[in-house]
C-alpha cells in the first residue's frame, strides 16, 4: 500500500509580492562557483578529524540550491558579484545550520559563546588588521568572505556591515537560551529580535554591495532609510517563517518562528496564527511602499542629496524590492522549505491556473486573491476621526512592583505650577488675546507632579522640581503641537518649529543666543540650562538625542494624520516609544543612578531588551486609560487599542484585552531579564560590587517608573469621561485652524479663530477663552 502524504500543518496564505522576480543569467556559473567554494571552505567534504560535523552532503547542497536563491534576490548583479553574493549565503546558512548541530541540539551555552566570541576577529573594520587563523569552515568562509567584500566599501559601510553580521551570529545565544528554557518570545520581542537573529539586514547591507550604490552615510541612520531596512527586514523574515514553520517547529524543535509565537500568544489555532503572520508581512510590505513614496522626497532635500545620491538610494530600494520577490520565488522552489501547495498560493482562482508556471515566469502569472492583491490595505484608511466610542472598561492590570509618593510632592505641584506660569504655558499664546493651550484648571487636573513623585519616590526637593519640570514640559508641548499643527495639516510650518528646539540645547548653556518665541521653547532653555550642564558631553549628547527623538515623533504622527492612515502595527510600538517621550523620562533616571557605570552598558542587548520592554509597558497603559479621549474627542489615529482593532479586526473590548495582554508579556519578559539575563551580564561585564549596587538601584528606578505611571493614570482625572464632557466637545478642532498655509503661516491661522461665530461652546463656558488642549498623553 502506498503511505498517505504528510498533512502540512496549515495551508500557505495567499502572498502579497508587489514586485515581479527576475531571475539573473549568471544562474549556472554561480552554482558551479559555489560549490568548489564551499569545498575549498570545508564546508562540503570536511575533513575527517572528528571535529568538523558532516552538515551538509553535496545531494543537500544542491536541492538547497543556494545559487537560485541569489540570482533571484540578485537579478542585475554581473557574474562576479553574483558568485561573491552567493558564496556569502552559502555560508550564513551553513553557519545555522553548524550552529544548530553543534550547539543548539546540545545546549552547549558554554562552548556556544566561546565559538561566537571568535568570530567578530575574522572581520576587521580597519583593513590594516590581519585576522587569525581558522581553525573551522565558519571561520575560514568568513576570513576568505570579509577580504574579498570590504575594500571597495568605505570605511562607514564596513562599520555597517560588521554590526550586521555579528548581530546575526550574536543573537544565535538568544535563540538557544531560549530553547533551552522552552520559552516562546511575545510578538513586539519576536519581531525586534527576528532582525538580528535572521539576517536580513545582514542581506540589506550586501545589497548596497551588489548593486555598487552606497547609502550616503549622513541619511542612514534617519527615520526613513531605517524603516525601508526594517520592513524589508520583517517581510523577509516573516515570509521565512510561514514556509520553514514545518521544518523548524515540527523537526528541529525551535521556538523562534512567528506563526509559534501568534498561536500562544493569541491562543489561535496553526492556520490563523499562520493567515496572521502573513498579514503583518503584508503590512510591513505596504509600509516599505509608504515610507519610499511619502518620506523619501522630503529627505532627499531636507539632507541637500545629490542626483548621485539620490540614484544610488533608489538603486538601494530596488535592490531590496528584488531581493523580497526574489526570496519568495526561491521559497517555493527550495527544498528546504514547505513549499508543497506554494505553487498554487496567490496564483489561482477557483483552482484554476491564471498565467504560466515554471521557472522564470512569476511576472507573469495573475495574482487575483485580495491577499495577494494587498487589498487590507484600505481599513488603515477608513478610520472615522471623532468616532463616539464610551469609555473603556478598564481591565485587571498585572503589576508586580510598587512604588511610593515623594515627601517633596506638595511643594513640586506648587513649584512647577509657578514655573510653567513664568514660562508662560498657562496664558495665552503670544499676539493671540484669548487663545491658550492649558489654564490652570487643566495644569491642576494633569496634575503631572503627581507623576514625577511617583516615578522618584528617592528624589530630593530640587531633583523632583527638576523632573516635575520636564513632565511638564513634555506634557505641555506634546498638547501645543497638535493644536498648532495638527488640524491644520502644517507639515512645513511642523518641521520649521521642531529644528528650532535644537537651537535650545547647546553644549553649552551660557553660550545661548537664539531668543524663545513661545512657552514651549522658554520652557526648554530653561530646563536644559538646569540639567545638561553639569553632564559628561556623552550624557548631554544622549540626552538631547532622547529629546529630539520625542519631538521629532510628532512629524511621524503628522504625516499619518494628514494620510489619515492607522500605522502599521509595528511601526506603531517602535514609534510609540518616541511619541511618549520614554527615553526622555528614563535618561533622567539614568543621569541621577547610572552614572559610574560603562555607557556600552546601556548599548547591551539585554539593556535595550530591558528599556524597551519597560517602555511599551507604559505607552499601552497610557493608550487604554487614555482611547476614549484621544479618539472621541480628538480625532486621534495613534493609539495602541485602535491599531489592534483594526488590524485584528475586534471590537472595543476585546482590543483592550489584547493590549493588556501585551503589557503583561512585556512585564513578564521584563521580570524574565533581570531575573536571568542581567546576571549572566554582570559577570561577562565584570561589574565590581559598587556598580552592580547602581545597576540594582537602576532597575529598580525603571520598576518604579512603570508602577508610577500606571498609578497616575488610575489617579488623575485627565482621562476620565466626566472630565472629558465638562471641558472638550468632540469635534471643536475639525474647524478652527482653517487660513493660510506654509512656512509662517501659523499665527495667522490661530488668528482665525478669534473671528469665527460658528464654534460650539461647552455649555456654561461661554466666557471662557477658547482651550486647545489636544495632546497624546
Amino acid at each position: 500500500m502506498t503511505a498517505a502524504p504528510v498533512k502540512q500543518p496549515f495551508e500557505l496564505p495567499d502572498f502579497y509580492v508587489p514586485w515581479p522576480a527576475r531571475l539573473n543569467p549568471s544562474l549556472e556559473g554561480a552554482r558551479v562557483h559555489s560549490k568548489a567554494w564551499a569545498r575549498e571552505m570545508g564546508i562540503l567534504d570536511p575533513p575527517k578529524d572528528g571535529k568538523t560535523p558532516d552538515v551538509w552532503d553535496e545531494v543537500k547542497f544542491d536541492a538547497m540550491d543556494y545559487a537560485l536563491l541569489c540570482a533571484y534576490t540578485h537579478p542585475e548583479a554581473p557574474g562576479p558579484e553574483l558568485d561573491l553574493v552567493t558564496d556569502w549565503y552559502v555560508w550564513v546558512f551553513y553557519f545555522d545550520d553548524h550552529f544548530l548541530e553543534v550547539y543548539k541540539r546540545s545546549k552547549d551555552l558554554t562552548g556556544a559563546k566561546a565559538y561566537l566570541d571568535r568570530l567578530p576577529a575574522f572581520m576587521p573594520v580597519e583593513l590594516s588588521v590581519s585576522p587569525p587563523t581558522p581553525t573551522n569552515p565558519v571561520e575560514r568562509g568568513l576570513a576568505d568572505l570579509w577580504a574579498r567584500t570590504v575594500p571597495s566599501k568605505s570605511v562607514e559601510w564596513r562599520r555597517r556591515f560588521f554590526e550586521s553580521t555579528k548581530n546575526l551570529l550574536d543573537e544565535s545565544m538568544w535563540e538557544l537560551a531560549n530553547i533551552s528554557e522552552r520559552r516562546v518570545a511575545n510578538p513586539i520581542e519576536y519581531i525586534e529580535m527576528r532582525r538580528k537573529v535572521g539576517g536580513a539586514p545582514w542581506s540589506a547591507d550586501l545589497v548596497e554591495h551588489a548593486v555598487f550604490a552606497e547609502i550616503p552615510a549622513r541619511i542612514a541612520d534617519s527615520r526613513p532609510m531605517r524603516v525601508l531596512k526594517d520592513t524589508f527586514s520583517d517581510g523577509v523574515h516573516l515570509r521565512n517563517d510561514l514556509f520553514s514553520y514545518e521544518r523548524e517547529i515540527l523537526e528541529e524543535g525551535e521556538l523562534s518562528n512567528c506563526v509559534l509565537v501568534l498561536e500562544r500568544f493569541l491562543n489561535v489555532d496553526t492556520q490563523r496564527a499562520a493567515d496572521l503572520t502573513n498579514e503583518i508581512l503584508t503590512s510591513r510590505l505596504q509600509q516599505f511602499e509608504n515610507t519610499a513614496l511619502t518620506e523619501l522626497p522630503s529627505l532627499f532635500e531636507e539632507y541637500g542629496l545629490n542626483p548621485v545620491e539620490r540614484m544610488h538610494v533608489l538603486s538601494y530600494i530596488r535592490g531590496l524590492q528584488d531581493w523580497q520577490s526574489g526570496g519568495h520565488e526561491w521559497h517555493m522552489r527550495s527544498s528546504r522549505y514547505m513549499n508543497k501547495a506554494a505553487g498554487r498560493a496567490g496564483h489561482s482562482l477557483g483552482g484554476l491556473p491564471l498565467g504560466p508556471t515554471g521557472l522564470g515566469t512569476s511576472a507573469a502569472r495573475l495574482h487575483l486573491s485580495p491577499g495577494a492583491l494587498g487589498l487590507g490595505r484600505f481599513k488603515s484608511y477608513t478610520h472615522v476621526p471623532y468616532t463616539a466610542v464610551g469609555p473603556v472598561k478598564l481591565p485587571p492590570f498585572y503589576m508586580p512592583y510598587s512604588t511610593r509618593q515623594n515627601a517633596h510632592l506638595d511643594a513640586a505641584r506648587r513649584s512647577s505650577k509657578e514655573w510653567a506660569r513664568q514660562m508662560g504655558m498657562l496664558d495665552t499664546l503670544p499676539g493671540l488675546p484669548g487663545v491658550y493651550i492649558w489654564d490652570d484648571h487643566t495644569f491642576d487636573v494633569a496634575d503631572v507632579a503627581l507623576c514625577g513623585a511617583l516615578i522618584h519616590p528617592a528624589a530630593s526637593g530640587p531633583q523632583l522640581d527638576l523632573t516635575a519640570g520636564w513632565l511638564v514640559w513634555g506634557t505641555y508641548a506634546d498638547d501645543y503641537f497638535p493644536a498648532l499643527y495638527g488640524h491644520s495639516r502644517d507639515m512645513a510650518g511642523a518641521k520649521v518649529f521642531n529644528a528650532r528646539l535644537t537651537a535650545f540645547m547647546p553644549d553649552d548653556p551660557a553660550t545661548l543666543t537664539t531668543v524663545p518665541t513661545n512657552p514651549v521653547e522658554r520652557g526648554l532653555a530653561d530646563l536644559w540650562a538646569r540639567t545638561a550642564g553639569p553632564l559628561s558631553a556623552d550624557a548631554r549628547n544622549q540626552f538631547r538625542r532622547a529629546i529630539q527623538d520625542m519631538t521629532e515623533s510628532w512629524l511621524w504622527e503628522l504625516a499619518n494624520q494628514i494620510q489619515n492612515r492607522i500605522p502599521d502595527p509595528v511601526d506603531y510600538v517602535e514609534m510609540r516609544r518616541k511619541t511618549f517621550g520614554s527615553d526622555l523620562t528614563m535618561s533622567l533616571s539614568r543621569l541621577a543612578q547610572g552614572h559610574g557605570l560603562p555607557r556600552e552598558l546601556f548599548r547591551t542587548r539585554t539593556m535595550r531588551a530591558l528599556e524597551n520592554s519597560a517602555a511599551d509597558y507604559a505607552c499601552l497603559t497610557n493608550d487604554v486609560f487614555s482611547y476614549q479621549k484621544e479618539i472621541e474627542f480628538e480625532g486621534e489615529l495613534h493609539n495602541g487599542v485602535l491599531v489592534v482593532q483594526r488590524f485584528l479586526e475586534l471590537d472595543k473590548q476585546r482590543g483592550v484585552e489584547v493590549v493588556n495582554d501585551l503589557m503583561t508579556a512585556r512585564m513578564r519578559q521584563f521580570e524574565h531579564i533581570v531575573a536571568t539575563e542581567l546576571p549572566a551580564l554582570i559577570t561577562h561585564w565584570g561589574l565590581d560590587g559598587k556598580a552592580q549596587e547602581r545597576l540594582r538601584a537602576y532597575v529598580e528606578q525603571l520598576q518604579q517608573w512603570m508602577a508610577g505611571v500606571l498609578i497616575w493614570h488610575q489617579t488623575v482625572d485627565r482621562y476620565k469621561e466626566f472630565e472629558l464632557r465638562k471641558s472638550r466637545t468632540p469635534g471643536r478642532y475639525m474647524h478652527q485652524l482653517r487660513g493660510p498655509t506654509g512656512l509662517g503661516t501659523s499665527a495667522a491661522r490661530i488668528a482665525s479663530l478669534l473671528s469665527g461665530g460658528n464654534r460650539p461652546v461647552p455649555a456654561g463656558r461661554e466666557k471662557d477663552p477658547v482651550l486647545l488642549t489636544e495632546g497624546k498623553r
